[in-house]
């Protein structure tokens, strides 16, 4: 089977009618050259289609504890259209979560075909699914809440995204979570559930004819119903080995801005990678700072990556858009 097919029946399965919720948390993908899993736009931004599959467990030691695997895989199709899709399984203790969601992005270039001046815009559609094992639930007294068995319901949400690339320097801003309302239990009603998040990033790649190249970058989030602010601060740094290997590394800050009295939740996240040919590693690790704090241990993802289609490489462009293969 074709990419171009394989996309476009995971674009056509969103179709389905069902409710609307929301779909995993954000984390720090986005700095593995995995940016397609947090801003959409990226679809067939760059100059390889890219596959990619991540694995994230959280609480090393906790039984039961969260976990995350993410499959994507985005192609620039037509010299202006880019496709992509992700499955994902979320699981956290008793409940778990399962979805895929399709992209479908528009690219205009204003520039010459090597010097990047492109406007990427994009719409995602997704299709969750929501399980609560309550069959090991126990309670001293008979709960007619808890029906000691597997419940799920399915529901969809939508997201979008948009891209500014010019030369060296790369922006995205994305509204994730557009839907936010489902209908109520007899299906008569409707009862707010706002889990609208709105994503800004901002970077600038520098020394592209160096050996070491540095690429400094923010992302800024909102949460629109609660009102917190979450800003990533970012410095990530390119060795080049040879022509067909990169050694990076990357050095992430998280700050939240609750607006109330309780502490902000900070994080500090180093990662390190490896490009080699048309293939990339990453290791992440991500340790929690200050009071607010669930474990003494840290979070530890893996990502694996392969980069297919490569056309050559251009003369302007942050390494998400112009890869080295």
């Amino acid at each position: 089977m074709s990419r171009k097919v394989l996309l476009f029946f995971i674009v056509c399965f969103l179709g389905q009618k069902m409710n609307s919720q929301g779909v995993f948390p954000i984390y720090t993908d986005y700095l593995s050259d995995n940016v397609f899993l947090v801003h959409s736009s990226a679809a067939g931004i760059g100059n390889c289609d890219k596959l990619r599959l991540t694995y994230r467990r959280q609480w090393a030691g906790v039984s039961n504890a969260p976990s995350l695997q993410t499959l994507s895989y985005h192609a620039r199709v037509k010299e202006k259209v880019g496709l992509g899709g992700v499955i994902f399984n979320d699981k956290n203790g008793f409940h778990s979560q399962k979805g895929i969601s399709g992209t479908f992005a528009y690219h205009l270039n204003f520039g010459r075909e090597y010097a990047l001046n492109q406007l990427s815009l994009a719409l995602s559609l997704m299709y969750v699914q929501n399980t609560v094992d309550q069959r090991d639930f126990n309670s001293p007294i008979d709960d007619p809440i808890i029906s000691r068995i597997i419940e799920s319901e399915s529901y969809y949400n939508a997201d979008f995204s948009m891209a500014y690339h010019f030369l060296d320097f790369f922006s995205y801003f994305t509204v994730k979570n557009m839907f936010t309302q489902i209908k109520n239990v007899d299906n008569t009603d409707f009862q707010s559930l706002n889990l609208r998040r709105y994503l800004l990033t901002f970077g600038y790649y520098m020394g592209r004819n160096n050996s070491v190249q540095f690429e400094p970058s923010i992302m800024g989030q909102l949460i629109e119903r609660t009102g917190e602010i979450f800003v990533d601060f970012n410095f990530k740094i390119y060795k080049n080995i040879g022509t067909i290997a990169q050694l990076w590394a990357v050095l992430s800050y998280r700050n939240s801005f609750e607006g109330n009295a309780i502490e902000s939740l900070k994080q500090i996240t180093p990662i390190i990678g490896i490009n080699y040919k048309r293939f990339m590693f990453a290791y992440t690790y991500t340790y929690q700072l200050g009071e607010i704090a669930f474990t003494s241990g840290g979070f530890n993802q893996f990502t694996l990556g392969i980069n297919l289609s490569c056309k050559e490489q251009r003369s302007t462009g942050c390494p998400n858009v112009s890869s080295l293969y």
